[in-house]
Parts: structure tokens; sequence; C-alpha cells
């Protein structure tokens, strides 16, 4: 990663602080943009603007994202949209405004982070996030083609249950989480840690011939 740049969208806790810290380890310089630090991603000048400071870039990982868990009678039109805005659209706007900048490189890597829910129906009711995620994985796929001719890979992982705030509700529920562990055969759920180091071998020189794919890293679930 010497020599690289790589931007991280939601790179403030989490899979992004992770990711931000695997990176910077390996020589890479860093730039997180998080709404915590000043930077809404689902507001495009704000990106724009963002990506111009930045400058030139190699690596753009789009992580950011939310996620509204209630069934899909109980949820409003609001809180679909606000998930979809921040978990499909703002992934599909920064990519299309960094495309120019690894372009400008020779090329470059662009991660998404999908789910496991955007790849199955789920175990709880969370239809916006299962939507949003399941377009991230066509979107990786459409991008990947459209800009191959400019050596710009696009590829997504997709974690199982992660311990973030995300899954807060989940991880300190034991009912909740007695049954993703049914649900997980390998009987361990990942670290964030380990969803950067898949992050890491899609951006890396290993994955050179690989682009349009979803890693699943889910201890199994998809298996089943």
């Amino acid at each position: 990663m010497k020599g690289k740049t790589a931007v991280v969208t939601g790179g403030a806790n989490g899979i992004g602080a992770a990711t931000v810290k695997l990176f910077q380890e390996l020589g890479a310089r860093v730039v997180s943009l998080d709404i915590e630090t000043g930077c809404d991603v689902t507001d495009e000048q704000q990106v724009k603007a963002a990506f111009a400071r930045v400058g030139e870039f190699d690596i753009l990982v789009n992580n950011a994202g939310r996620a509204a868990r209630k069934p899909a009678t109980e949820l409003t039109l609001e809180e679909w949209q606000l998930v979809i805005d921040l978990n499909l659209t703002a992934v599909f706007s920064c990519s299309r405004n960094a495309h120019p900048y690894l372009k400008k490189r020779g090329g470059g890597s662009i991660v998404n982070l999908a789910s496991i829910m955007g790849l199955s129906g789920g175990i709880y009711p969370n239809a916006s996030y299962q939507a949003s995620k399941g377009g991230v994985v066509n979107l990786t796929r459409a991008l990947a083609l459209e800009w191959a001719a400019d050596n710009i890979r696009v590829n997504a992982v997709a974690p199982t249950f992660v311990r973030t705030d995300l899954t807060a509700p989940i991880f300190s529920d034991p009912a909740k989480l007695n049954t993703v562990m049914s649900h997980t055969p390998l009987g361990r759920l990942p670290e964030p840690e380990e969803i950067a180091g898949a992050i890491l071998y899609l951006c890396s020189p290993a994955a050179k011939s690989i682009t349009g794919i979803t890693l699943p890293v889910d201890s199994g679930y998809l298996a089943r």
C-alpha cells in the first residue's frame, strides 16, 4: 500500500475505522470521509469538495451505512429513504465522482460494502437495508463492466453480523444473538479487522484480475 492514497467513507467507526487503521499500517495515505468529521456523503457537493481537497487518489472504499430494523408495514417512507440515500445513492455518487481521479491515475480500485442481507432474505425485518445492499451488489457489477476499460476495478465485500455500532441492538440481546449464531456454521462471527482484510485483498495487486464480484465474509451464513 506504500505510495497509495485511499478514501474511506464512514471511516470513524467500526469496519471503516478498522480499514483506515490497516491501510495506514501498510503505508497508505488514508483520508476518512465521515459525518462525525464534517462530510455528509449523501450530499454530492460535499463529496466533490472533499475529493478536491484530497487530490489524487487510487482507492475508494464506500463503507458508510445505516439501518432501520423494523417490519415493512411500520417503516415510514422517510426512514426508507434515509437508508437508501446513504447505503446506495451515496455509493453511486461517491463512485462516479471518484472515477476521474482514478482514471487519471491509470486505474484504481473501488470496494463497496454490501452485506449478506443483499444476497439473502435475512433473519430480521430490515427491508430498506436489504433492498439497499441488494442494489449495491448489482451496482458493483454494473460499474465494474462500465469502467473496466479504464482499469478501474469495482468489487464489494458482504459481511455477516459484525460487532459495530450498527449491530449493537443484536449483540446486546442474548436471544437475538443466539438466533444469529444458529445461522453461523463456523460458530464465530468476524471482527471488523477481518472485513478490513478482505477489503485490503480486493484493493491489492493480488486481486488485479478480480472485478465485479461480491466477496462474502460470513462464517458460512450463505452456504446454508
